[in-house]
């Protein structure tokens, strides 16, 4: 096509005036949130209605709350908190129920959902405000099973030893893990009032401790990771359920990692009874 050609093509593409939407509302949406205004609070239930518009997610749903906080009786209320940031399922931050599953909010459609569509913070974590959760027990047990990669950084290292094609890629699955607690929220051993050192920690850390042994250096405090795991609520606490592996929005095998943790838990106390 010439540059004449092509000019007078782009002259006939229609450009739509500036302030012109084409996301128009296509109708009113109805919301139910259940709310909590703080810690040791109540819930309580509160019905909104925002207009619908094409493509929409749950996130643009609270945004518009925000925006013009009036439930759906016209009542002038407080806006809904949640938590999010990267509004493209890589942080994981912005996890609740939506309809009574456990999912990533920034991920749901509206087009998808049931109507009325139906929030609430997960249920095995303790709630901060509506539907932000206070996730501390997570990071706590990632601690535990030290679910990192222990590198002095004061000086020059060189570079690190080359990792095995097979364990690089089954690291690659793993580190896809953004700590987002679906596979926790849909555990039946995890419930909101255990024991915070005993009760069952859930998948994740697992996953975590099984990527950081796969790393070359990690590999020197595998040690420590299975005795993190070996205590109470730790691995064996698993009822093998599967519900960790069939919510994760990643698609991690989280139970052929909690096996593969048993295995290497196996070896090790038997080489361990061995050598005593």
């Amino acid at each position: 096509m010439s540059e004449q050609d092509q000019a007078r093509s782009d002259m006939d593409i229609e450009i739509p005036p500036p302030g012109t939407d084409d996301r128009a509302a296509i109708g009113p949406l109805r919301l139910r949130i259940k709310r909590q205004d703080g810690p040791g609070t109540p819930p309580y239930w509160q019905p909104f209605e925002v207009p619908e518009r094409p493509n929409m997610n749950v996130i643009e749903c609270l945004m518009e709350i925000r925006r013009n906080p009036v439930d759906a009786r016209g009542r002038r209320t407080t806006p809904v908190a949640w938590a999010m940031s990267c509004l493209e399922e890589v942080c994981g931050i912005c996890t609740m129920l939506v309809n009574g599953h456990v999912r990533q909010s920034c991920s749901a459609l509206v087009k998808d959902l049931e109507r009325p569509i139906t929030l609430e913070p997960m249920t095995k974590f303790p709630v901060r405000r509506d539907l932000v959760v206070n996730r501390q027990r997570l990071f706590d047990h990632y601690r535990r099973v030290k679910a990192w990669i222990p590198i002095d950084g004061t000086h020059a290292l060189g570079p690190g030893p080359r990792m095995d094609e097979r364990d690089r890629e089954e690291g690659y699955w793993l580190s896809r893990c953004m700590s987002c607690a679906c596979c926790i929220e849909a555990c039946p051993q995890v419930t909101q009032d255990q024991d915070e050192v005993t009760g069952f920690m859930g998948a994740a850390p697992i996953t975590w401790a099984r990527l950081m042994n796969l790393h070359p250096t990690g590999k020197m405090q595998a040690v420590e990771r299975y005795e993190g795991l070996m205590g109470a609520g730790g691995i064996a606490d698993c009822s093998k359920a599967g519900n960790c592996t069939v919510v994760c929005p990643k698609e991690i095998e989280n139970l052929e990692s909690i096996a593969a943790m048993n295995r290497q838990i196996s070896r090790y106390l038997l080489v361990d009874w061995l050598k005593g």
